[in-house]
């Protein structure tokens, strides 16, 4: 059964249902699937059927504490999940986490993103490639404030969140680069604060706004996209 909600939810409005849960589940990995997502995993690998189920059992918890019927998520072409109509959502897993979180379009969500990375330094080399020279600086002035933070792979996380959120709205990719990230940090013992980002190319999504959290070992990221107004 999914742990109470205890690092995602924390991140998102009420209106958004967020469900999360720590540990693998075991025993058949069909469990809990409809018949059409087990046959889109046919020819997977046995670790990504398991992630590819347990996130599912996740968002399907989600849709019905929504109120929505627990419908198949099968993946768009891009790997995407396809959504039930007039609701947005957003999946996210990483070793020991699996995380779902889904709003109405009526309720003023026009589109989610969530991210979840293990809290540990990024691989050699890889913070150049998602962070430019202003980000760089920008972190390395975070980590004399709080040296016990993997601020590389917070904003790791942060930019995935901004790209799930990004890709269903403007069905193209966007890259690492092309989302500027300024990060902030709340008052307290607890990693955790708040993300602002500027998109440097036209679409959708010019800026976006969220939070980021640090609990139990993960890294957690989100970001909701309020519809426009009338």
């Amino acid at each position: 059964m999914p742990v109470p909600t205890l690092l995602l939810a924390s991140l998102l409005p009420p209106h958004v249902v967020a469900v999360e849960s720590f540990g693998a589940r075991g025993g058949d990995w069909r469990a809990g699937l409809h018949p059409a997502e087990i046959r889109a995993m046919a020819h997977a690998g046995d670790k990504r059927r398991r992630e590819f189920a347990e996130v599912r059992v996740r968002a399907r918890q989600a849709l019905e504490a929504l109120g929505e019927p627990p419908v198949a998520l099968l993946p768009g072409p891009r790997g995407e999940p396809r959504w039930p109509h007039g609701v947005v959502g957003s999946m996210t897993h990483c070793a020991g986490y699996r995380a779902a979180a889904v709003a109405r379009r009526s309720d003023g969500t026009a589109g989610l993103g969530v991210d979840a990375e293990p809290h540990a330094p990024l691989a050699d080399g890889v913070l150049e490639m998602v962070a430019d020279p202003a980000e760089r600086a920008h972190l390395a002035a975070l980590a004399l404030l709080r040296p016990d933070v993997c601020w590389g792979r917070v904003l790791f996380s942060v930019k995935e969140a901004i790209f799930k959120a990004w890709y269903p709205l403007a069905r193209r990719e966007l890259d690492f680069l092309e989302a500027r990230v300024r990060l902030s940090v709340d008052p307290g013992p607890e990693p955790a604060g708040g993300f602002r980002a500027t998109v440097t190319v036209p679409g959708p999504l010019p800026a976006a706004a969220g939070r980021w959290r640090v609990a139990h070992g993960v890294i957690a990221s989100a970001v909701e996209v309020p519809a426009a107004g009338p």
